[in-house]
């Protein structure tokens, strides 16, 4: 029989070994515990050590993760005071309710030559100035529906009605926003993009 036969009886002397989370291990008992493993007080054959921690180790459970359950349990968080009370509104639903104040976001500077340009592109950024910290959304204008007929871009008089799609937060939706040339702003709001048709 060769010495290192998977059958071999093994004599060897274990020890059962305990953490800080006081979960156990066996250990060669000839052996120096490893980092941060204690004795716990049984010695013998593996077989014995192993019944030994069965008998010992009811509960799985690090130590720490028992302890704050025991704490979670003797003092739950506090229940919801009103279950039924509307969870906040998204940004979507927010900008979608009523009209809200607008502004042409425009770089380098805000004129009413370059909101045109801008037009001409078909691309435009609109400011939700209520939300907090402004919203400022990339539009792209929908032609058929926008309405430049009011304005007079040369001086800066009349307004100017957009229409345009975007996603926000992963929803599609059409941006609505009436622009006063003289200020640059107005009032716009979101439509959710109706299912299944081109919106």
């Amino acid at each position: 029989m060769s010495w290192n036969d998977p059958d071999r009886e093994d004599t060897t002397i274990y020890k059962v070994v305990v953490n800080d989370e006081e979960q156990y291990s066996i250990w060669p008992e000839y052996k120096e515990n490893p980092l941060g493993w204690k004795d716990a007080g049984k010695v013998g054959a593996k077989a014995e050590c192993l019944a030994y921690i069965k008998e010992v180790w009811t509960d799985m459970r690090p130590l720490s993760l028992r302890k704050k359950m025991e704490e979670m349990a003797k003092n739950p968080p506090p229940p919801d005071p009103d279950p039924n009370r509307p969870r906040e509104k998204s940004l979507v639903d927010s900008l979608c309710e009523g009209d809200h104040p607008v502004a042409v976001a425009l770089r380098p500077e805000k004129t009413v030559k370059l909101f045109k340009e801008a037009i001409d592109r078909n691309y435009v950024h609109i400011k939700f100035t209520s939300t907090r910290g402004g919203t400022e959304l990339g539009v792209r204008l929908d032609q058929d529906v926008c309405d430049l007929s009011q304005a007079n871009f040369e001086n800066s008089t009349g307004t100017v009605h957009i229409e345009g799609r975007l996603t926000l937060d992963y929803v599609k939706v059409k941006c609505i926003a009436d622009i006063d040339l003289k200020t640059l702003e107005g009032k716009g709001h979101l439509e959710k993009a109706k299912a299944n048709t081109g919106d």
